[in-house]
């Protein structure tokens, strides 16, 4: 599905409480009831929340991601104003590395009109969408083919990426927890993502709003490591404090 506005403004206030009655979403959202349990079930039936009787809470895994068609419509529109303030941060003529996820896949798309980027990613999409960037080059990563999103992992991605050092990481995250540290699901890509982040000059992590306070069970990093965060709303507290004690440059599109 691809939720509507409301939806997810249900979901962030599911991600900020962890639960809620139908009742309290319904006072929250200014709807009625009936329209929470319908948005409800149909948001249970993504897979996006999970149901209890008279409420509905967060997922409770920290094992097992969403699946990719339904984090690919999570959200949409606020990914494409990511993609859209990363790429006008980008310079022409620079090198990148970019990961795995839905986010920097938008930015993939956003990045077709620049010029002289040289871009390594484990990524088969994004490498799909710039290819026809006739004025670019793409090189992929060796590895493991991830059948459910097309990523690359593994070992010989991890030693591949290390030849490489590069101006800009652009990454994507599943979680960023109050500690600071960014989370992942599978332990194989967030090798990768460590590579990645230990060969570039600057690391820019491009992450929407859902991804603040969501649990994933393998450790990326942490804030500290990232110089720039691009999200598409201002980040719940504490995460302004969070940031600027790790010296993070937000930018909100």
């Amino acid at each position: 599905m691809n939720p509507n506005p409301r939806q997810l403004l249900l979901l962030q206030h599911l991600r900020a409480y962890s639960s809620c009655t139908l009742e309290e979403l319904a006072v929250r959202l200014n709807v009625t009831v009936q329209t929470v349990r319908r948005d409800v079930q149909r948001l249970a039936e993504a897979g996006l929340l999970a149901r209890f009787h008279g409420g509905a809470r967060v997922p409770n895994s920290t094992t097992e991601n969403i699946a990719y068609r339904q984090r690919e419509s999570l959200n949409a529109e606020g990914k494409r104003r990511i993609a859209r303030s990363v790429a006008q941060a980008v310079p022409n003529d620079c090198s990148l590395l970019i990961n795995i996820g839905t986010t920097t896949e938008a930015i993939a798309r956003a990045l077709l009109q620049h010029t002289g980027l040289r871009v390594i990613t484990n990524n088969i999409n994004v490498a799909a969408i710039l290819s026809r960037n006739e004025r670019c080059e793409v090189i992929v990563a060796g590895g493991v083919v991830r059948p459910r999103d097309n990523g690359i992992v593994g070992e010989a991605t991890v030693d591949f990426i290390r030849q490489f050092e590069v101006d800009i990481a652009l990454i994507g995250i599943s979680g960023i927890q109050e500690d600071g540290s960014l989370r992942d699901y599978d332990y194989r890509e967030v090798k990768v993502s460590q590579a990645i982040i230990e060969h570039a000059r600057e690391v820019w992590l491009a992450a929407d709003a859902s991804k603040f306070n969501r649990r994933a069970m393998v450790r990326v990093g942490y804030l500290g490591q990232i110089h720039r965060l691009f999200t598409d709303e201002a980040p719940p507290a504490p995460f302004p404090d969070v940031l600027a004690r790790a010296h993070v440059r937000c930018d909100v599109s």
